[in-house]
């Protein structure tokens, strides 16, 4: 009979071998140790030096990155001693009172069994205190219970930390009946009957949990408070960065002690009203970082386990922080919606163009959690995508996510990197394009932008360009043409919608790009137009063919424009001030304006155009001739004549900037590929 594995606790006062063979367990039993007696440690080398030909291995399953994005990550463990130790205790049924009802809040799945119940046993530390009593009634769930009491013993050495921010477990009630596990049950601490979920389904949820947090003028200070935007959004945006600053360090203490959650939800979060703290909840589907058991092991599987696993559980989060920012997704449709756009491969930093129109269906400017995200320069947009980056290496961490400047607010000086400015440049550049009032300030602060986005490209190469540029990108705004319909009196009305640039790479070796400019009008025929927009719809579209190549954009100084006509332009010459203010001076690695900057040339040929309409049009060809001239009036001529795009100046995820012959810039921003979400 071969040997395979040992289990053993140095808080027990058993050693449990394994048989490879049967399901047969030899129990050899040793004096009660204790982790600082040094004798102790001699005897554990010398038990394990007797046991050298046998392999010592943890029992759990190992997990592969295909199971570790599931949302129910299920980790078996091997069934520890039952002996009381000095954190966890072995209770009767005798010493509870079981209430008449269900805690409803605390997650229970259909092989557990939840009740409230009043500890009476008078010579316990827990005398009158209420708990919670989780059944565990298939074999499944009771190694989770005794999964939970397990990480609760390594977590031990910090006892306050994780009392603070964990559900904490005070022990287990537990029958034998034939040598075997009759039944399981685990006593754990009660924190009032709704979860987090809960919480946020309330009609009054945001004063409840207000006063149920104690919030005061020093939690006001210590988190940072907004004005701008209304009280509502202010409230909001202040409990939300309370709750994931909370959340955060309660998960980030797991980490750090090489234990990941796997397991959280809104479901599994609770709010203690005695210290004001995030619960979260038992740790029964808990998993460790190191397959050996070891923190110190530096082994390349390990370490990718332990990417894997924080990975996971800062996923979670994030998606615990969309719920609770934007109320859309608690419907679980709209949460269906949103899980698909993410596992179809976009990129999240496209979350915004992609929930836009769910979020504004009701209220174009009423939607709360629109405006939290958006508050920073969308600083809350950037750590969402941050959390929920398609490849688990961009993933932030929990430390790195608490140093963000949505969570630190406006009253802890961050210093921001490289990154967020570029974000806050391109979130800014787009709120300026969906307020629509190009009044002359605007178009100044629009173009001084750009040139800000254009001077820190991240990507300049063009072998950046072609991994990057391949997608659906939407039309945002043009420094050299009014979009849309003007004070002119035209021969035919033509109201101009969405107009995208589809760029695609046949095969990766190659390096051609095919780009499709579509533009979506409606034609309106009658009079009536005034207060009748349906007219008959259609498309204009533009293929064409295109290389790239690497080239520079220069800028004129004074002295090579010298015996020319034309002086400088504003945008240049507000750049230039900008520059040398002090507020741009740290922002911008730039003591002057550059003489040059890196693009990406685009070489077009091969245009095609053609227009189809829904209708019939049965006006003739003069019409259809009128059509195709005021599109030409409403939109860049860039869009239209694809040869006029002369480079590209800036491209990331998210934003794309390109400009044409006569200077002008059009930016882009990153559209969902499957229209059908």
């Amino acid at each position: 009979m071969a040997l395979y594995g040992f289990s053993m606790n140095p808080c027990l006062e058993s050693v449990e071998v394994r048989h490879s063979n049967a399901n047969l367990s030899t129990t050899l039993i040793k004096p009660r140790w204790s982790w600082f007696n040094r004798k102790s440690t001699c005897s554990f080398r010398k038990l394990t030096k007797q046991l050298k030909e046998v392999r010592c291995s943890s029992l759990r399953k190992t997990v592969s990155p295909m199971e570790s994005e599931r949302n129910d990550l299920i980790v078996d463990t091997p069934v520890s001693g039952e002996e009381e130790t000095g954190h966890v205790t072995r209770f009767k049924m005798s010493d509870f009172m079981i209430l008449d009802r269900v805690s409803v809040g605390l997650a229970g799945r259909a092989d557990e069994v939840i009740s409230e119940a009043i500890v009476k046993d008078s010579a316990s530390p827990l005398y009158n205190s209420r708990v919670v009593l989780r059944r565990l009634t298939s074999a499944r769930a009771q190694r989770r219970g005794r999964r939970a009491i397990e990480v609760l013993k390594k977590l031990v050495g910090r006892r306050i930390l994780y009392h603070s921010y964990s559900m904490q477990v005070y022990g287990y009630v537990s029958s034998r009946k034939g040598g075997s596990h009759s039944s399981f049950t685990l006593v754990h601490g009660y924190h009032g009957s709704f979860s987090l979920r809960h919480w946020l389904q309330q009609p009054d949820w945001l004063p409840t949990l207000e006063a149920t947090l104690a919030l005061d003028e020093e939690s006001v200070r210590r988190v940072g408070d907004d004005s701008v935007g209304g009280p509502a959004v202010s409230r909001q945006l202040r409990l939300t960065r309370i709750l994931l600053r909370d959340l955060l360090i309660g998960v980030n203490y797991l980490h750090c002690h090489g234990i990941a959650h796997t397991e959280l939800r809104l479901e599994n979060v609770h709010i203690s009203p005695v210290d004001r703290h995030i619960k979260v909840g038992i740790l029964g589907n808990a998993a460790d970082f190191y397959e050996d058991g070891s923190n110190r092991s530096a082994s390349d599987s390990n370490m990718d386990r332990r990417q894997m696993m924080i990975a996971f559980d800062m996923r979670c989060v994030g998606f615990m922080m969309a719920k609770m920012v934007l109320r859309e997704l608690m419907d679980p449709v709209i949460f269906t919606k949103f899980k698909t756009f993410l596992m179809k491969g976009n990129d999240p930093s496209c979350l915004r163009e992609f929930l836009l129109p769910i979020l504004t269906r009701n209220s174009a400017t009423g939607n709360i959690g629109l405006q939290i995200l958006d508050r920073n320069w969308g600083a809350g947009w950037n750590l969402l995508s941050l959390l929920l980056a398609a490849k688990r290496s961009k993933r932030i961490s929990c430390i790195d996510a608490l140093r963000h400047p949505f969570l630190c607010g406006p009253r802890w000086r961050v210093v921001p990197s490289m990154d967020i400015i570029r974000w806050g440049l391109g979130s800014t550049a787009v709120r300026i394009t969906e307020e629509y009032i190009y009044r002359t300030a605007q178009r100044d602060r629009l173009a001084h932008f750009i040139e800000l986005m254009e001077m820190l490209n991240p990507h300049s190469r063009p072998k950046n360009w072609l991994e990057l540029l391949p997608g659906k990108w939407r039309l945002l705004y043009s420094t050299g043409r009014h979009i849309g319909l003007t004070l002119r009196q035209p021969p035919l009305r033509v109201l101009i919608g969405d107009a995208y640039l589809t760029i695609a790479r046949p095969s990766k070796s190659n390096t051609r790009l095919s780009v499709t400019s579509e533009i979506g009008f409606t034609a309106m025929m009658g009079h009536d137009w005034p207060h009748n927009k349906r007219g008959i719809k259609g498309k204009l579209q533009v293929n064409s063919s295109s290389s790239l190549k690497a080239g520079e954009r220069l800028y004129l100084n004074d002295m090579a424009m010298e015996g020319f006509s034309l002086g400088q332009s504003n945008s240049e010459k507000s750049i230039i001030e900008k520059l040398s203010s002090r507020k741009w001076r740290k922002v911008i690695p730039f003591t002057e304006l550059p003489s040059s900057l890196p693009v990406a040339k685009l070489l077009l040929d091969n245009i095609e155009v053609s227009m189809t309409l829904d209708e019939t049009l049965k006006q003739g060809v003069d019409v259809a001739i009128n059509i195709v001239q005021e599109i030409r009036t409403q939109i860049p001529p860039e869009m239209f004549e694809l040869t006029n795009i002369v480079c590209g100046t800036y491209v990331d995820s998210r934003m794309l900037i390109l400009r044409g012959v006569n200077g002008s810039a059009l930016i882009f921003t990153r559209s969902c590929v499957n229209e059908e979400l």
